[in-house]
């Protein structure tokens, strides 16, 4: 086994079911238009960032706050497109948040807003003629770069005139969600924090979770064990940006610092929801339980009983029930939370 291959083991924001939530569009589709975003660009760092707005229609320029959705690993277009739809930008039902915010969602860097499935790996991933992913987005996948490029985007969109500034609700899942954690550190003007399907421990520990998980005996199946060998090479090179097939060392080690004291000093509203089956659960249920113990009444938790990384159920010998999509669920419980807070 490949310990640089060990990254992807976590990386199933959404691949998995995408097929199975196609909304209708156009035939040929041409543009975010097409499906009813709006295609918003802007420059940092000398790069062109995509952004795409979901607003109620007919409301596209009345003056509402931002819903900004930090999306999760790999890279991967905000719509992937064929003759028969679009696999929607947000995972959750749009409709849920239309009325009160304008949402967006901000395109990774070097990988285009719109592609066609066709031209994209078994895992929707977007790679370039060398059949690897593209440099732009290999050497600023970094939680740093992410965080200040989104605070950036949000200063953009705050100034356009449909966009007003009483609130500003930031949510993330999985490594989105590290993103939207140290955004909310960093960035006064965010007023909600949404911490969905994240682990306060850090990428690594989700790795191992995983891993460990899969092991049946203590010969042929230490694939923990092989991960820690793996940490280990990481931290060594912990500055480098070489790593492929997978994130870059340093990719791995930034995500895999942990955002338990960042979030704890927080003073904003903030949601923690999982899947008690999900990997990062125990580390999870810590926060939870540390949080109560020292009284942190600005946050919320929610566990979503019998649910994986992507909230699917899973069946009687463990694999995610795919008949069963709770996201949109999920976001109606983001929009009471809000309302409450």
């Amino acid at each position: 086994m490949n310990l640089k291959n060990n990254t992807h083991l976590i990386k199933n924001s959404f691949c998995i079911f995408l097929v199975f939530i196609l909304n209708d569009c156009f035939a040929q589709i041409k543009t975010p238009r097409d499906c009813g975003y709006t295609h918003l660009t802007t420059i940092y760092k000398g790069d062109t960032v995509d952004i795409l707005i979901w607003s109620k229609a007919g409301e596209e320029l009345k003056p509402k706050p931002l819903f900004l959705f930090c999306q999760g690993s790999l890279p991967k277009p905000l719509l992937m497109v064929d003759a028969n739809g679009n696999s929607p930008a947000f995972p959750f039902r749009t409709e849920t948040f239309e009325t009160d915010f304008h949402i967006a969602i901000i395109g990774k860097p070097g990988i285009p807003a719109v592609c066609e499935f066709s031209k994209l790996q078994s895992d929707y991933t977007y790679v370039d003629s060398t059949g690897k992913f593209p440099e732009k987005y290999i050497q600023n996948n970094l939680p740093d770069y992410y965080v200040q490029r989104n605070i950036a985007v949000i200063k953009f969109l705050q100034k356009q005139s449909w966009v007003t500034k009483e609130k500003l609700i930031v949510a993330g899942h999985s490594e989105g969600s590290t993103v939207a954690a140290q955004m909310a550190a960093s960035f006064k003007g965010i007023t909600h924090l949404i911490y969905a399907g994240g682990n306060p421990m850090g990428r690594i520990m989700s790795i191992v979770s995983q891993r460990r998980a899969e092991e049946t005996d203590t010969d042929s199946t230490r694939f923990g064990e092989k991960d820690f060998e793996y940490w280990q090479k990481v931290v060594d090179n912990k500055t480098s940006m070489e790593g492929w097939p997978g994130d870059t060392y340093k990719a791995t080690y930034d995500f895999s610092k942990p955002s338990f004291d960042l979030l704890r000093k927080l003073k904003i509203p903030v949601l923690v929801c999982y899947g008690s089956k999900d990997w990062s659960t125990p580390f999870n249920d810590y926060l939870r339980a540390d949080f109560i113990r020292q009284n942190k009444t600005n946050f919320t938790f929610k566990a979503y009983i019998g649910t994986e990384h992507n909230f699917f159920p899973l069946d009687k010998d463990g694999r995610p029930d795919y008949n069963t999509y709770n996201w949109n669920k999920v976001g109606e419980d983001w929009k009471s939370w809000i309302k409450d807070n």
